[in-house]
């Protein structure tokens, strides 16, 4: 590739402008996200999701570049001047972009500043929103027998040309589909255009807002009265424009609206480490996910009591995990004293659920005892049916966990040696503004996902608070031990999952807004 020599020769770095895709983070592509994890620098636009920084090195530097409507946050020869500087330096560059580096998203103008510079470069190319917005509205851009030819247009030209490029009147009928980019803003002006060109006032037109996005709103109306409609629905960039018949197929076609969860915006207050799995669930049923962790997992205070345990765990007969994070602490205690999980070998191995089942078997354990119900008092008389009197019993769980398992093993005759093997700790939110946007009424539903995401909600927002601001939303909990701490705190929930499992706890959710009528309609 142009100018690989000179990285050899001087030492220079490459640049990597990658398309992040129109904003569904899961739109990027394998080589854009290979691209983003190694880069030492990485630039990101207003329109590129935020999430797939979390793909980024821990250490690579960060640099916001967006530009908005209303203004620039850098200028382009502003941009252009820092990739060349990093490159010098000899980093890796990735310029993440929203879309595709090459439909009008200037990539060709950055390439061409590191080209005079004879800096290496490499062209990833993104799902471009021309597409795949329309596709998540349910509407594609050609269609046997209705469309057969396309043309993505920019609504927003260079306001410092001195004279336009885009000749509406002559597009007006050269495709069958017109995909305006960027072009609500001027809209009343390219749909008169359209029409002096020819094209019919009845003529579907669907205008796109936040696309691939869980705030995705799609407003179908028409060529004749699509300026005037945008502006009584209040819609604001980014959003796509798509005119032509295609349009009319949204009604079969449409989907990703049609999701449970749609348009509705929930908070996640599990552990920073475990939100993105329920967010991640909640994001495919259609929901806009807030994470708010309140938790977070530590080590015991000592970590004695579990390797006295494990020097003689063939004394015992079974080893019980009443949750995952017992797993995950156990796996990084073996590691740090160089054993392995071959260590647990010996005796039988129950779990409360079959979240913490997965869990033992992806660490390499077998599973022999799984409850019915995924809740302690199921668990205990399980082990209890399988005879556990007379038994040693080695409990790994939290040091804060309830004594109703270890109380009703001993009663049935059981050896119980209860270990602490984690702590729950109080954290602190990384987005405290989502606080200020469920106080604000915008969040239709709370999720908390055990006992101590509930009281620990309550402590970092102060308890009179916790029941003010939940009273006023669907409050849904992972089970009935969950859903008596929350009444304890002066909460009733609204959803109790009857799984009592995250994807319980999604499908409860799902169950319950069937019928509920959204706060915003399209």
């Amino acid at each position: 590739m142009k100018g690989d020599a000179n990285v050899k020769k001087g030492g220079i770095g490459k640049v990597f402008l990658v398309g992040a895709g129109p904003g569904d983070p899961g739109l990027i592509t394998v080589k854009g996200q290979a691209c983003l994890a190694a880069a030492d620098v990485v630039l990101h636009d207003r329109l590129a999701n935020r999430r797939l920084l979390a793909m980024a090195r821990s250490d690579a530097e960060l640099i916001y570049c967006g530009k908005s409507p209303e203004g620039h946050e850098m200028r382009q020869d502003e941009i252009n001047r820092v990739l060349v500087d990093r490159a010098l330096q000899g980093k890796r560059v990735c310029r993440l972009k929203g879309g595709d580096p090459f439909v009008f998203g200037r990539g060709g103008e950055e390439a061409l500043a590191l080209a005079e510079h004879n800096i290496p470069f490499e062209i990833v190319p993104g799902v471009t929103s021309a597409v795949a917005v329309p596709a998540y509205a349910g509407i594609p851009v050609t269609h046997r027998g209705v469309s057969t030819s396309v043309a993505v247009v920019t609504g927003h030209e260079d306001p410092d040309k001195p004279e336009r490029q885009v000749d509406w009147e002559r597009l007006a009928t050269a495709a069958e589909t017109l995909v305006v980019l960027m072009g609500v803003g001027n809209l009343a002006s390219i749909a008169d255009r359209l029409l002096r060109g020819g094209r019919d006032p009845q003529t579907a037109v669907a205008i796109i807002s936040r696309g691939t996005l869980p705030e995705q709103t799609t407003l179908i109306t028409t060529l004749a009265s699509a300026a005037k409609d945008a502006e009584t629905a209040a819609i604001r960039p980014p959003a796509i424009v798509v005119i032509g018949d295609v349009v009319k197929l949204r009604s079969e076609l449409g989907w990703f609206d049609d999701r449970p969860l749609f348009g509705r915006t929930g908070l996640v207050t599990r552990t920073a480490e475990q939100a993105g799995q329920l967010s991640a669930m909640l994001e495919d049923a259609g929901a806009v996910a807030l994470e708010f962790p309140v938790i977070r997992i530590a080590p015991p205070e000592s970590w004695a009591p579990l390797d006295d345990a494990l020097s003689r765990i063939e004394s015992f007969d079974w080893v019980v995990f009443t949750s995952a994070n017992g797993i995950a602490m156990l796996q990084e205690r073996l590691e740090a004293l160089e054993a392995d999980i071959r260590t647990l070998k010996g005796p039988r191995v129950a779990v409360v659920g079959p979240g913490t089942a997965t869990a033992a078997r992806a660490a390499g354990l077998r599973v022999s005892l799984c409850p019915e119900e995924y809740v302690a008092e199921s668990l205990a008389e399980a082990l209890i049916h399988e005879g556990v009197g007379g038994k040693r019993v080695l409990l790994l769980q939290a040091a804060q966990a309830r004594a109703t398992l270890p109380e009703k093993l001993a009663a049935a005759g059981a050896d119980v040696v209860r270990v602490p093997v984690y702590q729950t700790l109080p954290a602190s939110p990384r987005e405290p503004e989502a606080l200020d946007i469920l106080a604000e009424g915008r969040v239709d539903f709370v999720t908390f996902a055990s006992s101590s995401s509930a009281r620990y909600f309550a402590m970092a927002v102060g308890h009179e608070q916790a029941r003010e601001l939940l009273g006023n939303v669907c409050v849904a909990c992972i089970g009935p031990i969950t859903a008596a701490t929350l009444r304890e705190l002066g909460v009733e929930p609204t959803v109790i999952a009857d799984e009592h499992t995250i994807h319980g706890l999604v499908a409860g959710l799902a169950a319950h807004f069937a019928h509920e009528p959204r706060r915003s309609a399209e």
